[in-house]
């Protein structure tokens, strides 16, 4: 338990880091959103070109990791929005993100940190494999959701134009779209122009992890707990559960079984708490408040329930 919470301790000190130097002052909510874009617009795509772009296409690309870990993902999006739906009789708009605080994973922010101490040889690729999951299907999926709850129904034409200049404006794309052309072509950029994305990939994790802290800092947690309790449970216990069990059945679907390393990074980037952006994908349709609760019940439990993920992991898994 010891080399567990080796691992998971430094990552919360970090965002511990990140709390309190903002409640104390030292960095106000302006400072860690000026962080954030640094992160999300420099660091994380520097990060995932260079991951990408210094290895084979052949160990990127990996339909069976992307199926199972989307598969597992699917399953818990319609259970977290049935229960909305049907359950806590929610309306659509909030139904669906409900379900985003449940599949959505802090990939970047938190995952790759933890990746990067647990599986350090695949934390890159795992990391770009996710985000393909993430920001090209299950996010657009569920704002596309959120934006017909609110507006009534749209022509599928709209919703996937809309789609689509969101992807090709978004960092996080541009800079995977990047590194897999580089991989493709065996382009390889010299070293005065490789040593500023390098720089830039270095810092990610630390910057992140200060995001983390300094965000949810000063969040209120009084009268939602009937709201966020489902989307808590469903995001650190039923989608690390699903997301295993798709990836134990992909020999019975007829497809190759993961390596032991990549089926354990895809539990432990399922059993992260939700991602850093979902307050303010959020805050377009006015359901901020329960996201960014839920996030921060989310980041604090989840230093107890990703301890116990990666015993499993070690024990059972690698």
């Amino acid at each position: 338990m010891l080399d567990i919470l080796a691992i998971t301790a430094p990552v919360f000190l970090m965002i511990a880091i990140g709390y309190t130097s903002v409640a104390w002052g030292l960095f106000d909510a302006a400072a860690m959103r000026i962080l954030g874009t640094y992160v999300v617009y420099l660091a994380l795509p520097a990060l995932l070109f260079k991951a990408l772009s210094e290895r084979p296409v052949t160990e990127i690309i990996n339909p069976a990791y992307m199926l199972a870990y989307l598969g597992g993902s699917l399953v818990v999006l319609a259970a977290g929005f049935y229960f909305a739906r049907r359950i806590r009789r929610a309306d659509t708009t909030t139904a669906a993100f409900s379900a985003m605080g449940m599949v959505c994973s802090n990939s970047g922010f938190i995952g790759y940190p933890i990746l990067l101490l647990t599986l350090p040889s695949i934390a890159g690729v795992a990391l770009a494999l996710n985000m393909m999951v993430e920001n090209i299907v299950l996010i657009p999926l569920l704002l596309a959701i959120a934006e017909a709850g609110r507006d009534g129904p749209t022509s599928a034409g709209r919703m996937i134009a809309g789609v689509l200049r969101g992807l090709s404006r978004n960092p996080i794309i541009i800079g995977l779209v990047a590194g897999l052309v580089a991989s493709l072509t065996g382009l390889a950029l010299p070293a005065p122009l490789m040593k500023p994305i390098d720089m830039l990939a270095a810092s990610s994790a630390a910057v992140s992890l200060l995001v983390i802290g300094g965000t949810l800092a000063g969040v209120p947690l009084r009268g939602l707990s009937g709201e966020i309790a489902p989307i808590v449970a469903g995001k650190l216990l039923a989608h690390p559960l699903a997301v295993f069990a798709a990836t134990a059945v992909l020999p019975f679907a007829g497809l190759a079984p993961l390596s032991r390393e990549l089926q354990a990074a895809a539990v432990i980037l399922a059993a992260v708490p939700m991602m850093g952006i979902y307050p303010i994908l959020a805050q377009r349709f006015g359901r901020e408040r329960t996201s960014v609760v839920a996030m921060l019940v989310a980041t604090v439990l989840s230093f107890f329930t990703l301890s116990f993920v990666l015993w499993a992991v070690n024990r059972y898994i690698l």
